[in-house]
């Protein structure tokens, strides 16, 4: 079986940047990243959570809290994520790919300072220690535009990493 590649944030970028424009755009768009992670759960079936994405540093990372959802993505890094939908109309970003943990204190320390600054305004404090610091690889996704709410034709553009 042939595997697609794996891409970080910044790859993914160079190789289709109006996609990553969409997307980061619709994680973004309430001034802080915001979406639904669905892990694989210990019995194969999918679990949904809100999770706060953050694009930095060429990549796409969370903290995770000790949680099943933590607990999934060590056990299983495999991850569906999408966007919070806008009030505005059906447009969405999806992607899938595998989450791996990351535990370089530089990077952790830059990301915790940029997780802090994003919410600061809400007064969030830096993650804490037990929190984990992953980062989403990227294999495929998916950008719907829309008109509104009902567009009877939405325009969907897919995509999936080449093959190894």
């Amino acid at each position: 079986m042939v595997h697609a590649a794996m891409l970080t944030w910044s790859e993914f970028e160079r190789a289709e940047p109006a996609l990553a424009e969409g997307g980061r755009a619709l994680l973004y768009q309430f001034g802080v990243g915001l979406a639904f992670l669905s892990t694989v759960r210990r019995d194969g079936g999918p679990r949904v959570h809100p999770m706060c994405p953050i694009l930095h540093a060429g990549g796409m990372f969370a903290f995770i809290v000790p949680s099943p959802k933590h607990d999934d993505l060590v056990r299983d890094g495999r991850y569906a994520m999408h966007c919070f939908p806008p009030a505005d109309n059906e447009d969405a970003f999806y992607l899938t790919g595998i989450a791996r943990h990351r535990d370089e204190p530089a990077l952790r320390a830059q990301l915790a300072d940029v997780f802090a600054s994003e919410r600061s305004r809400f007064g969030s404090p830096h993650p804490q220690d037990e929190e984990k610091l992953f980062e989403f690889l990227i294999d495929r996704c998916l950008l719907t535009r829309t008109t509104g709410h009902g567009d009877p034709a939405p325009k969907h553009t897919t995509w999936q990493a080449p093959p190894r």
